[in-house]
Order: structure tokens, then C-alpha cells, then sequence
């Protein structure tokens, strides 16, 4: 697989861990979880994006 193929896989399966990991904070009023959720779900866009530009640079 290439670099970039799994900084994009990688970056969405992030993203939807913190999307449900921000979700289930929200619901139960669990703050730290929420902020966590957030964080790994920025941190998903970001390796994300970071595929897209390795594929734009050819990778």
C-alpha cells in the first residue's frame, strides 16, 4: 500500500473514532472525552491532508 494511500485510510478511520468518541462525550457530559474527540478528530484531518498532498507530490 502506498504512503499516502494509508495516511488517508488511516486519517478517516481517525476521524470517525473522534467523531464517536465526541459524540458519546457530548451524550453523557463527559467533557475530557468530547475534547478528545475533537483532538483525534483534527488529527484525522490532518494525516488525511497529508495524503492528499503526498499523492499530489508523487509519493
Amino acid at each position: 500500500m502506498k504512503s499516502s494511500t494509508r495516511d488517508k485510510s488511516e486519517g478517516k478511520w481517525h476521524k470517525i473514532k473522534g467523531k464517536i468518541k465526541q459524540i458519546t462525550g457530548k451524550a453523557v457530559g463527559n467533557r475530557d472525552l468530547e475534547a478528545k474527540g475533537r483532538a483525534e478528530n483534527t488529527d484525522g484531518k490532518v494525516q488525511e491532508k497529508i495524503g492528499q498532498v503526498k499523492d499530489i507530490a508523487g509519493k
